[in-house]
């Protein structure tokens, strides 16, 4: 296997381990095929990060969930994101995932009941604390549509640079 190659694979294993974001497999990986499968290219287009694809676990409810005042639902963030492109937006949504740390950014995905499976899902980064999972927040940041960090993570829409606020309970 060239030097490039190796690089690589070992680059978008510590990539895929750090961001928690792994597929795990039913078996075990074939590391002598993975080997001899051709790199990636420029010309291949890229494949989106994959955003949590189960339903939130029983103990995340997505009921009752109010639109932040002046603010818009996930579904609506991904239905404009090319007119919201670069405008700052407020969401209010419940956390489902996180990953701190991950660039040098807190991450985590925010929900709020909209939306259907792939526009359901709102990728949030910040500098701040990062939230439970399962915190009602209210998210304001940059709105950045398709976004591409290489290495197969795109996102359709994500909310860069974001202040988060977690809210007590009962207050949406």
């Amino acid at each position: 296997m060239s030097k490039a190659i190796h690089g690589s694979v070992l680059a978008l294993t510590l990539i895929a381990i750090l961001s928690g974001c792994s597929k795990k497999d039913s078996g075990t990986t074939d590391t002598k095929a993975a080997a001899e499968q051709p790199a990636a290219t420029a010309a291949q287009p890229a494949q989106p990060h994959p955003v949590p694809s189960v339903s939130p676990g029983p103990d995340i409810d997505l009921t009752g969930i109010a639109k932040a005042e002046g603010g818009k639902t996930v579904a609506e963030l991904f239905a404009g994101k090319d007119q919201l492109a670069g405008q700052q937006v407020t969401v209010r949504g419940k956390v489902v995932k996180t990953n701190a740390g991950v660039m040098g950014k807190n991450w985590l995905h925010v929900r709020d009941g909209s939306g259907e499976e792939g526009t359901n899902d709102l990728t949030v980064t910040t500098a701040g604390d990062l939230p439970k999972v399962g915190d009602v927040v209210v998210v304001t940041g940059n709105v950045t549509a398709n976004k591409d960090f290489g290495m197969g993570y795109t996102y359709p829409v994500i909310l860069e640079d974001a202040e988060v606020k977690a809210e007590a309970a009962g207050s949406q």
